[in-house]
């Protein structure tokens, strides 16, 4: 598991509703990490997926 900044988004990016596989089709993902690239999104939803990126811990 990858160690985030602080606790707040640790539980944000990781957590995971059992209605929704999808982040971008789950209304309370807010947050999209992407460890490939070590990126943080604000998702994005308008029904696609998209996100907006994010440089720093809010």
């Amino acid at each position: 598991m990858t160690r985030h900044c602080c606790a707040a988004m640790t539980d944000r990016v990781n957590r995971r509703r059992d209605q929704h596989d999808d982040p971008f089709s789950c209304p309370d993902a807010l947050i999209l990490f992407t460890g490939r690239f070590r990126e943080y999104a604000l998702i994005v939803h308008d029904g696609g997926a998209s996100g907006i990126g994010v440089d720093f811990c809010p």
